[in-house]
């Protein structure tokens, strides 16, 4: 878990100016610290460099788009994150150990291994299907404690049972339970996934690890299932539902689950996969 809050403020910093040619230096002065003791901070609190992190974050940013994106040039997608089209072809190919025109390939399948259930397979759905379960919805903000992570996905069912007997005493008749995620575990290795448990609190709270999610138009999933069919779920949306539609992803927002039922021994879940949209 990411204990010092600079440094979350820090990664919230970069992923919102992440298609821009961000430095170190900029990153420390938006902190208030030198670049020496900015740089020592971060690496003990993500075990990544400031360089390092930004690094891969454009590339597995870039990856999520060929995958999403399949009408654009792969010149240009590169480009948004500041690479010449040679040199974004190596730096993909050191990191991906494919290129550009095999990952885009690679990804356009709709069924394949599971990656955390991992005896089983998953299928993406129709989109008539996934369209039966869509409803375009203006969400409100909510103002969260949170707790940010790097790792596997995989660990979420354990996070959340940290979270909530740390913090049950903040619980009411009208505490959401959210989930705010940042990479597609398709894109980024499990070691790497970033993600926030959060709950839905008054404005008044006053603990340090608090933040605001921004709502706004939102793509809404309405799932209703297993556990393991959430992540066919994301594929769904992203692979066959979106490239049929309008509709374009508000890269400066993060995708967010809101729970509404958790039955912890059967697996079953509610919960509405909201995903901002351009207005």
């Amino acid at each position: 878990m990411i204990t010092k809050e600079v440094i979350n403020q820090a990664i919230d910093y970069i992923l919102q100016h992440i298609e821009e040619d961000i430095t170190l230096e900029d990153v420390a002065e938006y902190s208030h610290f030198s670049k020496y003791y900015f740089s020592r901070l971060f690496k003990e609190q993500t075990g990544e460099s400031v360089y390092g992190f930004i690094k891969r974050v454009k590339l597995e940013q870039s990856a999520f788009r060929l995958k999403t994106e399949q009408e654009r040039r792969i010149t240009e997608i590169g480009a948004d994150y500041g690479y010449s089209s040679s040199n974004y072809s190596w730096a993909f190919r050191k990191h991906y150990s494919m290129t550009p025109v095999d990952w885009r390939r690679q990804s356009c399948f709709s069924s394949m291994a599971h990656p955390f259930f991992h005896h089983e397979s998953w299928q993406a759905e129709s989109f008539e299907v996934c369209d039966s379960k869509i409803t375009i919805e203006n969400i409100p903000d909510y103002y969260v404690i949170y707790e940010r992570r790097f790792g596997s996905y995989e660990d979420l069912r354990r996070d959340w049972d940290g979270f909530i007997e740390k913090y049950q005493e903040y619980i009411t008749a009208k505490t959401k339970l959210l989930e705010r995620t940042y990479d597609d575990p398709a894109v980024t290795s499990a070691g790497h996934c970033l993600y926030d448990v959060c709950m839905s609190v008054g404005e008044d709270c006053a603990l340090k690890n608090t933040a605001k999610i921004q709502g706004g138009r939102c793509i809404v999933y309405h799932f209703k299932g297993h556990a393991k069919q959430i992540y066919a779920a994301y594929q769904t949306i992203f692979l066959v539902w979106l490239p049929k539609t309008s509709y374009e992803l508000d890269a400066t927002k993060s995708l967010f689950d809101i729970y509404h039922a958790v039955d912890s021994e059967t697996m079953y879940m509610e919960l509405d996969i909201c995903i901002p949209v351009k207005e």
